[in-house]
């Protein structure tokens, strides 16, 4: 059965990593805003513990379900934090952009990952923008097709911002979305196959 709301609050502060870990995944499916000051103190805890990498990446993903945007500047401090697990950094990205927009296509938070130069942050980033159909200005347009230009067609950062690309328009962008199309890499190819169309696709992330 699954977790009630409290069970999954109560988990958090269990002394084994397991159910700390069952508990943050339920508030991130529950999205539930009354968890995020819990879940941010919860996080904090993860960090200075004994932490494990799979229940700050949900953590850190619950955050972002639960609009909890308080959390943000805890967030980009974690984005110069040294994890040894990349995938945490990705979930920060992804948290960012949900938690730090003013307005939907607020490139903000995009901008900001991108002065990091953090591989996996970006990763993070390019990937909720790209679940939240967000067709942010042409500047930033630019700047995200000038930082993926010089990197091989087989780089797998290409993958989010090619399947957010389907609401993009401008001739840069088709060039993008042709290049990357044709590349070796299938899942980057389909995506920019699929965007070429001008629909979006339905993605879930992990």
């Amino acid at each position: 059965m699954a977790l009630t709301f409290d069970e999954a609050i109560e988990r958090l502060t269990d002394r084994a990593a397991p159910r700390r870990l069952s508990g943050a995944r339920r508030l991130r499916r529950l999205a539930d805003p009354a968890a995020g000051p819990v879940l941010l103190d919860a996080l904090r805890r993860e960090v200075d513990g004994p932490r494990t990498w799979e229940t700050l990446y949900n953590l850190v993903m619950a955050l972002g379900s639960c609009d909890h945007r308080a959390a943000a500047p805890y967030l980009y401090e974690l984005a110069r934090h040294p994890f040894t697990a990349t995938a945490v950094h990705t979930a920060v990205g992804d948290a960012l952009v949900r938690l730090d927009r003013e307005h939907h296509d607020d490139p903000g938070p995009i901008h900001r990952c991108l002065d990091t130069g953090n591989e996996s942050l970006l990763d993070g980033a390019f990937r909720a923008m790209a679940m939240l159909r967000m067709v942010p200005d042409d500047a930033v347009i630019g700047r995200i097709l000038d930082f993926l230009a010089p990197r091989p067609p087989e780089d797998g950062l290409r993958f989010w911002p090619a399947a957010a690309a389907a609401g993009w328009h401008g001739e840069a962008v088709r060039t993008f979305l042709t290049g990357c199309a044709a590349g070796p890499r299938e899942d980057v190819a389909e995506a920019a196959a699929y965007s070429l169309t001008g629909r979006y696709k339905t993605y879930r992330h992990l």
